[in-house]
């Protein structure tokens, strides 16, 4: 039998890393005005977002909920759906999915406003259902627009939702999490991997043991690629 306690022991600790500083000096006008165009893209498609017309998760919620983070982050993570008390804060991953979210960033030396987070869906489904397929369709093409702007080097999804909004449903998420995948998104090749969502591992606990598998993979790659966070 799995000792429950050594796994979430295990699952908090710190993957020891080596950071690399650059004494270049920085060209901090360009790098705004990268921003400027950032942020501009990203209001146009909240924009769009809020302008959806006969959308039931729409009708019921009580704010867009949009992202959080860091908008030139080079790592991207994609969820589900806001719960009540995202909906309420109109922020991703603020309820108990959220904090335990942020354990599991920091289990990895991760600084949670050092990513970029975003959900498929926008608004909060009725009674926190999953999303139905009608739904993840027509959200992923804004997903989907979200991500290229971002243009992260790596995508995280987490949960079966995440997954099918941008592979489709003939995937299982138990057999794919963990795996490094190549998605196609408005012909740039983006670099992602599965894992499980944060609030499917309140409920199954005993699944932590692959998500911390996971992230000890991401980590790894993030440090492959040098990628500073």
């Amino acid at each position: 039998m799995v000792n429950k306690e050594i796994l979430n022991q295990e699952f908090l600790k710190s993957i020891e890393s080596e950071y690399i500083f650059d004494s270049a000096p920085i060209n901090r006008f360009r790098k705004n005005e990268e921003n400027d165009g950032i942020d501009k893209k990203l209001i146009d498609l909240k924009d769009k977002i809020k302008s959806i017309k006969d959308c039931e998760l729409k009708k019921f919620a009580k704010n867009l909920v949009f992202s959080d983070g860091n908008s030139n982050s080079q790592i991207m993570l994609v969820g589900e759906g806001p719960g009540e008390k995202e909906d309420i804060q109109g922020k991703p991953f603020v309820g108990d999915a959220g904090i335990l979210l942020n354990k599991m960033l920091n289990a990895i030396k991760i600084k949670r406003e050092n990513i970029y987070i975003t959900n498929v869906v926008n608004y909060r489904p009725p009674k926190n259902r999953k999303p139905e397929i009608s739904e993840i369709n027509r959200y992923s093409v804004f997903l989907r627009e979200h991500i290229s702007i971002i243009n992260p080097k790596i995508l995280i999804l987490m949960g079966s939702t995440a997954m099918e909004a941008l592979f489709g449903q003939k995937l299982k998420i138990s057999k794919e999490r963990g795996k490094w995948k190549e998605i196609i998104i408005n012909q740039k090749t983006f670099l992602t991997i599965l894992t499980f969502h944060p609030a499917y591992l309140l409920r199954q606990p005993d699944q932590k043991k692959f998500a911390w598998e996971d992230l000890k993979n991401i980590r790894k790659k993030i440090d492959e690629l040098k990628i500073k966070i």
